[in-house]
């Protein structure tokens, strides 16, 4: 590198997570200096050229010393996606809502000239039914999400594109910014839904599927999302003709399929045969219903993880998949193809695989429970009875 080489500078919010820190080991390649910032550090050790940096993206001058001289900000820090998560409205709040702000506020403070979000189907989707859909369709209603976390996301995607345009301060140009919306997420390592699955299956406690044979979803690997974040960086530039400015893209691998095809190898790769009891969505979704009732009754005694939420039923349950179009004809964006082997063998090379069965004290209290939700379930289109 000679001595008038510019040096870019990228912040990745989250940096410590899955995605984060797989996006920054893309896009060292490409830039020299990398700043993670995140409430913890990665699981695995800073590759060459990437620093990291301990904050709180619900902390203003966290978040504006984190941002000093960056160049460009990658918002991928975010609460809620799952589990027993989806029920923490405060914090959801805080750091979705309140955290984006603070990027926001941050970056023009300090003349940052650009802005990628990372967002969510979900700020579209609240379990209706959508195939192929586009940048075109209005987001849900906030009332109509049944969850914080695609609630607050869907604000917060609101505020980073409204904010596209802000003059800097200090006369430095305006903020450029976009929000990519991507699919579940998957890839070898990933830490949220594939340990807690593999759980559910090794628990013996995965013994049911649910919704419709031919309900199509879609996935996105961890490599095409980085991928789809490097592109939206560069179309943001002066030399990317700022085309992705302002503008939201949806970011898949570009191939709907039944969620329980896609997990099928997941699966029977450990070892575990595939369950063949089908339950109507409506009955999973009033379970999941229950559970989040008794969450909020006992979660601050016991913050007990749900075996499913009324979003992740939905996700998993319900049709609904999105066109790449936008994102490949705007962006250049070219998905590679993947699939679960990889996956299987993180697993496998953890020591997973081995059968386990559930107790039958657990089996017990899981057909109760379902028992019980039939059973309300069932009262509920009785007619009253004055």
């Amino acid at each position: 590198m000679n001595d008038h080489q510019q040096v870019d500078t990228y912040v990745i919010t989250g940096g410590g997570g899955y995605f984060g820190f797989r996006l920054a080991c893309t896009i060292r390649k490409k830039t020299l200096k990398i700043l993670l910032f995140d409430v913890r550090p990665p699981s695995q050790p800073l590759p060459a050229g990437v620093e990291f940096l301990q904050g709180d993206v619900r902390v203003y001058t966290q978040v504006a010393n984190a941002l000093q001289g960056a160049d460009c900000v990658f918002h991928v820090a975010s609460y809620g996606m799952s589990g027993r998560e989806q029920l923490n409205q405060k914090l959801t709040e805080e750091v979705n809502v309140q955290g984006t702000e603070n990027v926001i506020k941050a970056c023009v403070s300090l003349g940052v000239p650009r802005l990628v979000y990372t967002s969510t189907f979900n700020v579209v989707f609240g379990g209706q039914v959508i195939r192929g859909g586009d940048e075109t369709l209005p987001y849900l209603p906030l009332h109509l999400h049944p969850d914080h976390y695609s609630r607050t996301k869907s604000i917060a995607e609101r505020r980073v594109l409204e904010a596209n345009g802000v003059p800097l301060a200090g006369g430095r140009g305006v903020l450029r910014t976009c929000a990519l919306r991507p699919a579940g997420i998957y890839g070898s390592g990933e830490q949220r839904h594939f340990p807690r699955l593999v759980g559910y299956i090794e628990r013996g406690l995965f013994w049911f599927v649910y919704g419709e044979q031919d309900c199509l979803v879609e996935f996105v690997h961890v490599n095409n999302l980085a991928q789809a974040h490097v592109l939206a960086a560069t179309a943001l530039t002066e030399a990317g003709g700022h085309r992705a400015a302002g503008q939201a893209y949806f970011i898949s691998d570009g191939r709907p399929v039944n969620s329980l095809e896609f997990f099928w190898p997941l699966v029977e790769g450990l070892g575990h045969s595939f369950p063949r009891l089908r339950l109507p969505l409506s009955l999973v979704y009033f379970f999941a219903f229950l559970t989040e009732m008794v969450h909020r009754v006992v979660g601050r005694v016991y913050d007990f993880q749900p075996l499913l939420t009324r979003a992740e039923v939905y996700k998993t349950g319900v049709t609904h998949y999105f066109s790449t179009t936008k994102a490949r004809v705007e962006l250049g964006y070219e998905p590679r193809e993947y699939n679960l082997d990889e996956v299987v063998e993180w697993f496998r090379v953890r020591g997973h695989g081995r059968q386990h069965t559930a107790s039958p004290a657990k089996r017990l209290a899981m057909s109760v429970l379902l028992l019980a939700a039939c059973g309300a379930l069932a009262l509920s289109f009785l007619p009253l009875v004055c």
